[in-house]
C-alpha cells in the first residue's frame, strides 16, 4: 500500500481537505466540491449485474479491475463503493472489498469498522429511539399512539432473535411496548446519508422522519421531538467521503451502505460529485442485480444528484447463469443449464437498453469455467448484437481488464457525441401507486400487481397527506425477478404482491415491501464467523 497521503496529492487534494485515519485511510472535506465547482465533470460508469446467486458474481471485483485497467491504459480512474455491512460479512457473504488482484486496501479495516460511519448512523439511529420513549415516560406531550410507534431500532449484526422484542420491562423500564431491531444498513438515516450533501442537507431530511403517530392519525417527526440537531452532530465526520486506494494505487471513495434489495443500494451521492470532478472515468456499482440496485440508480440517484451516466457494464458469469438454468451442486456437466440460463441475462441486458443507455456485458470469469462454455456465451452475445468482453481482474488485476477497459473508452468516445435522453421508468409528479405499478410491470415484467388491504391504507395515507412527491423504492428478493427467490431465469406471467409500504418521509422514500422480504437477516447454521482468527501480529484471516 501506498500512503494515502500520496494518493490524495495525485488527486490535488489539498492538506486542508484530507483528514488522516492513519497511514492508509483519510476523509476527505465536502468543502473540496466549492473549490472544484468550476471543473468539468468525467464520464460515469455503473457497474450492475444480472441476477446474483449467494455465492457473489464478481461485481466489485469487476468494478475495481475496470479501475485498474483504465489506468493501465494511461485514464484518470476512481472508484466509488459502499461500505460493507458487519451482518453479511460475518453471515454468508464475507468481505465486500473485492477479490485476488482486484481489491480495495486496507481491506480488514475497510470490512470492519473503518473510520466508523457505520456505528455513528447506528448511534444517531437509536438516539432517535431512546428520545422516542423517553418522551412517551416522561408525558406524552405529543400523544403518541403506543401501538403507532414507526421508528425502530439498529444494529448492524444479522441477529433475527431481534426481529421482534418487547421494550420497557420492569419497574424503571418505561412504556411497555413492542418494538424491532432493522440492520443499519436498512435504517433510514443510511438512506439519508446517501444523499445529504452538507449540515443543513442533513438536519432538514433528519427532521423529516415519521417516528409515529397520534390516535387521531397526525404524523409525529423527528422535528417535533427536536432531536435533528444531536442526530447531526454524531453524523459530522460520516458525512465525509472515506479515500481509500485499490490493489495497483487506483484511488477510491468507499462511503455509506445502504441495502439494494431493502434501500438504493448505492454510495453517497457526495462522494461521486467529489470523484467526478478529480478523476476522467469514475467507475460506480449499484447493488445487486439491474432490477434492483440499476433501477433505484438510474430513477432515484441520477435525478436527485443531478450528474449523468455515461455508460454501464452488466457483469455476468457462467456459474451464475447454470444456477438460473436449474443447476444443483450435485449435478456434473452444465452446458445444457448454461444455455437454459441465458435468459437471465438477456432480460437485464433488455432492462438496461430500456433506458437508452450504452451497454457492455463483462464475463468475469472463474476457474472453473470451460473454454467451450464461454464461447457458447460469447456467441449468443454477439450474435445478437451486443458488446461482450472477458474479464480476468481477480488473477491479473489490471492487465485481465485491458479488453473491458478498451472497449468501455471506446464506447464513451462514440456515444459521447450523441445526445441522449434517459426514459425514466416513471415520472416523480405521478402518484405513488402509479409508480409502483409502473416499476413492476416495466422492470420485472409483471402481468398482475396485487395490493394487501394493509399496503391500500397506506396508499390512502399517502393521498390524504400528500405525500405522492416520494420517490419509490422497492424492497424485494435479489435472487429473482419476481418477488419470489425460487422463481429463476426469466419467469413470465407472474403476480406482484405489494405486502406493505412504509413511508421514509426523511429520505423521501415510498419502500413498498414484496413478498417475504426482511429488514433484519439472521446468520446461516455456519456463518463465516467462524473462519475469521486473528494472529499475534494482528492479521485477520478469514473474513475475505
Amino acid at each position: 500500500m501506498r500512503y494515502i497521503s500520496e494518493i490524495a496529492k495525485e488527486l490535488e487534494i489539498t492538506d486542508d481537505e484530507l483528514e488522516l485515519y492513519g497511514k492508509y485511510m483519510a476523509k476527505v472535506n465536502p468543502a473540496i466540491l466549492g473549490r472544484l465547482s468550476g471543473r468539468k465533470n468525467g464520464k460515469m460508469i455503473l457497474v450492475t449485474a444480472i441476477s446474483p446467486t449467494s455465492a457473489g458474481e464478481g461485481k466489485t471485483t469487476t468494478t475495481i479491475g475496470l479501475s485498474q485497467g483504465l489506468r493501465k491504459i494511461g485514464k484518470k480512474a476512481m472508484v466509488t463503493i459502499r461500505e460493507p455491512s458487519l451482518g453479511p460479512n460475518f453471515g454468508i457473504k464475507g468481505g465486500g472489498t473485492g477479490g485476488g488482484k482486484c481489491q480495495l486496501y486496507p481491506a480488514d479495516e475497510i470490512n470492519l469498522n473503518f473510520t466508523g460511519d457505520f456505528p455513528a448512523i447506528s448511534a444517531a439511529h437509536n438516539l432517535l429511539s431512546a428520545i422516542v420513549n423517553n418522551h412517551i415516560f416522561q408525558g406524552n406531550e405529543l400523544g403518541f399512539d403506543l401501538k403507532k410507534i414507526s421508528w425502530k431500532r439498529t444494529i448492524d449484526m444479522n441477529d433475527r432473535s431481534l426481529r421482534q422484542i418487547l421494550v420497557g420491562i420492569g419497574d424503571q423500564g418505561g412504556a411497555l411496548v413492542e418494538d424491532t431491531f432493522l440492520i443499519t444498513p436498512a435504517s433510514e438515516i443510511m438512506a439519508i446519508m446517501g444523499f445529504a450533501e452538507n449540515y443543513e442537507m442533513l438536519k432538514d431530511m433528519l427532521s423529516k422522519i415519521t417516528v409515529g403517530y397520534t390516535k387521531e392519525g397526525k404524523r409525529l417527526t423527528a422535528g417535533d421531538l427536536k432531536a435533528q440537531g444531536a442526530m447531526a452532530a454524531l453524523l459530522k465526520n460520516a458525512i465525509k467521503p472515506n479515500l481509500v486506494q485499490t490493489t495497483e494505487g487506483v484511488p477510491g471513495f468507499v462511503h455509506i451502505g445502504p441495502f439494494g434489495n431493502i434501500a438504493h443500494g448505492h454510495n453517497s451521492v457526495l462522494a461521486d460529485k467529489i470523484a467526478l470532478k478529480l478523476a476522467d472515468y469514475v467507475i460506480t456499482e449499484a447493488g445487486f442485480g439491474s432490477d434492483l440496485g440499476a433501477q433505484k440508480f438510474v430513477d432515484v440517484v441520477l435525478r436527485r444528484a443531478g450528474y449523468d451516466l455515461n455508460l454501464v457494464v452488466l457483469v455476468v458469469s457462467i456459474k451464475a447463469l447454470k444456477h438460473h438454468g436449474g443447476m444443483k451442486p450435485s449435478d456434473t456437466g452444465g452446458i445444457e443449464f448454461l444455455q437454459r440460463g441465458i435468459d437471465n441475462m438477456f432480460y437485464h441486458i433488455g432492462n438496461v437498453e430500456r433506458y437508452g443507455l450504452p451497454l457492455i456485458v463483462s464475463l468475469n470469469r472463474f476457474k472453473d469455467d470451460k473454454d467451450e462454455e464461454i464461447q457458447l456465451l460469447m456467441d449468443e452475445v454477439r450474435k445478437k448484437g451486443y458488446k461482450m468482453e472477458l474479464n480476468e481482474g481477480y488473477i491479473k488485476g489490471g492487465d485481465g481488464a485491458l479488453g473491458l477497459a478498451r472497449s468501455a473508452v471506446e464506447l464513451l468516445d462514440k456515444s459521447s457525441s450523441t445526445p441522449r435522453k434517459i426514459n425514466f421508468t416513471y415520472e416523480r409528479d405521478e402518484p405513488v401507486k402509479t409508480k409502483i405499478d409502473k416499476v413492476a410491470s416495466k422492470v420485472y415484467g409483471a402481468s398482475k400487481i396485487e395490493y394487501s388491504k394493509k399496503a391500500m391504507r397506506v396508499l390512502k395515507r399517502v393521498k390524504d397527506e400528500k405525500l405522492d412527491f416520494l420517490d419509490v423504492c422497492m424492497a424485494k428478493t435479489q435472487y429473482s425477478i419476481t418477488d419470489d427467490q425460487s422463481k429463476l431465469g426469466w419467469p413470465k406471467d407472474f403476480t406482484i404482491k405489494i405486502e406493505d409500504i412504509m413511508l421514509s418521509t426523511g429520505v423521501g422514500f415510498a419502500v413498498p415491501l414484496l413478498g417475504e422480504i426482511m429488514t433484519m437477516p439472521g446468520l446461516p447454521k455456519h456463518p463465516i464467523s467462524e473462519e475469521v482468527n486473528i494472529d499475534e501480529r494482528g492479521n485477520i484471516t478469514g473474513l475475505l
